[in-house]
């Protein structure tokens, strides 16, 4: 039947996310990145983010990875409910991220995480895939290839009910001591709520969403302090530590008070495709 998804479409697809992902910076990151340039009142911030757009360019040009560090391949999938599938999808996937391996190609970045054996960019529960099931017949692959060095600088603090107010000291002095390490300018995608792993999830869509969305009145104030610390792009001062603040919600136990933090490096590699069953 015409209206079912085979298992190569989205081989093929999951190769194409990924080359779009890894060398094509996303429209509203580059404008953002742009923008805040032409604002920078530091000289060596300006040489900088000009630096990280050049070299964005070029790999749109060459169609080559903008980065060294091709990231961890984490895969949002939408499956329509009424989509017609007689295959494996999360294998589907694996299978495609292995085939883009070799073919963009991307640095094989999975390892054991006790021996460190490597394993490519497949093996045990890698790639991650996440599935929501939405209206519809139709599915929607989103990668996000996410960079070590700004991974590094995620944290998970589970606070009591009585600590609210120190959410927000919580998320400044995050970044602080994240520094230059994750790469700024950074986005910062917070998850509040929800339980300990849930909370985190949140956080990576959090960081996951475009920057044009505006800011609540809490993500504009963040983000504001943030900038005030003066950390700047790549570590080395200026006006702009973060590009943005993105806030993710979940109700929790009322014992609880989950919050996340997940940075994104400048390099916010993100692509999606439609598979129309």
């Amino acid at each position: 039947m015409s209206d079912v998804i085979v298992e190569n479409q989205v081989i093929k697809a999951v190769i194409q996310v990924l080359r779009q992902a890894e060398t094509e910076l996303p429209g509203d990151v580059l404008s953002a990145l742009k923008s805040v340039r032409d604002r920078e009142s530091n000289p060596i911030a300006r040489t900088q983010l000009s630096a990280i757009i050049k070299n964005a360019d070029f790999a749109k040009e060459n169609v080559i990875p903008m980065c060294q560090d091709t990231g961890v391949p984490v895969f949002f999938v939408d499956v329509g409910r009424e989509a017609m599938i007689n295959f494996d999808l999360e294998e589907a996937i694996r299978k495609g991220v292995a085939r883009a391996t070799e073919e963009i190609p991307l640095r094989p970045n999975a390892v054991h995480p006790l021996t460190r054996e490597n394993s490519g960019n497949v093996g045990v529960g890698f790639p991650d895939v996440n599935f929501d099931f939405v209206p519809g017949k139709n599915i929607k692959i989103t990668v996000m290839p996410k960079g070590g060095g700004a991974e590094n600088m995620s944290v998970l603090r589970m606070f009591t009910p009585s600590e609210v107010d120190d959410v927000k000291h919580f998320i400044i002095e995050t970044v602080k001591n994240a520094g230059g390490k994750p790469c700024p300018p950074i986005i910062v995608g917070v998850g509040i709520g929800g339980t300990f792993d849930k909370s985190a999830r949140l956080a990576k869509k959090a960081a996951l969403r475009r920057l044009d969305v505006p800011s609540d009145d809490l993500e504009q104030e963040l983000l504001e302090e943030i900038n005030s610390l003066g950390i700047g792009p790549m570590g080395l001062g200026g006006d702009t530590t973060a590009l943005k603040v993105n806030i993710e919600y979940a109700h929790c136990h009322v014992a609880s008070l989950p919050v996340a933090i997940n940075i994104q490096c400048w390099a916010a590699r993100r692509a999606s495709v439609t598979l129309e069953g």
